[in-house]
């Protein structure tokens, strides 16, 4: 297993960056949204000189393979306190990922104003611990040897053959190498898995069409608690939203996804 780092580091070339896409950040044989995101924040922050992402917009126009890939940045503005970027990523000639980056400076500041506090979770150890390679699933998923999922008992109904009825899952969530979450690898928590789809008993692919990620500010060091919830699925699609909490209760990450929902 290689570091997140490693994952997504990106080298300088002529025309951009180039990255080795890793097979290990992957649900079964598609690499993984959030992870493929990172990469391109990974590549804006190397040219960006406010250091953090606070908001990436992507749209996910094919599936990209593990390996070798290219990756452009597209200054658009530069400006006291944020700046603009159009970042891109393709392999073999195809443009497979595109993102609008707002990069600026996150702190630990308190809010100002809260809709209120984080949800009260059941503690880790009694949440289930999601397996790679567990039995009777009907593929592998690399990223859960990366990144810990744990599920609350009452988002966990669907392996049992008893699908919920309220489109929300949560859970904790803990890098696998120990490490600390941060700005970047928090795209990876915003994307998690299994999706709303899969919990509701719908079986099936649901790859990502498009995600906005809201970077709040600098996570405490520890597991994330994290709630994604779904409003409607019709006609092939379906809405996620995931809010994301750091280990002292802040809110550090939030997004809004489209999926298609492949039955």
């Amino acid at each position: 297993m290689i570091s997140f780092s490693e994952a997504t580091r990106v080298r300088p070339t002529d025309r951009g960056f180039s990255v080795d896409l890793d097979p290990q950040w992957a649900v079964a044989d598609k690499l993984h949204g959030g992870y493929l995101m990172a990469v391109l924040g990974r590549a804006v922050t190397e040219v960006a000189e406010p250091p953090h992402p606070v908001t990436i917009s992507a749209t996910f126009l094919r599936p990209p393979l593990p390996g070798p890939a290219t990756v452009t940045v597209e200054t658009l503005r530069a400006g006291r306190r944020h700046a603009f970027f159009r970042a891109r990523l393709e392999q073999e000639g195809h443009a497979c990922l595109e993102a609008l980056v707002t990069q600026s400076t996150l702190d630990r500041a308190p809010s100002v104003w809260k809709a209120g506090p984080a949800p009260s979770l059941p503690d880790e150890h009694e949440c289930l611990l999601l397996r790679a390679d567990a039995p009777g699933a009907a593929f592998t998923v690399p990223l859960l040897d990366v990144v810990e999922h744990r599920l609350t008992p009452s988002s966990t109904g669907f392996l049992t053959g008893r699908p919920s009825d309220q489109g929300r899952t949560s859970g904790w969530l803990r890098r696998a190498d120990g490490q600390d979450w941060d700005p970047l690898s928090l795209l990876v928590a915003l994307d998690p898995v299994p999706p709303v789809s899969l919990t509701l008993g719908i079986n099936g692919w649901a790859p990502t069409l498009s995600l906005t990620a809201y970077l709040r500010r600098l996570p405490a060091p520890g597991p994330v608690r994290m709630t994604m919830q779904a409003q409607d699925i019709a006609a092939g699609r379906m809405d996620e939203t995931v809010l994301i909490w750091d280990a002292d209760g802040e809110l550090v990450a939030q997004a809004g996804q489209l999926a298609g929902v492949r039955t």
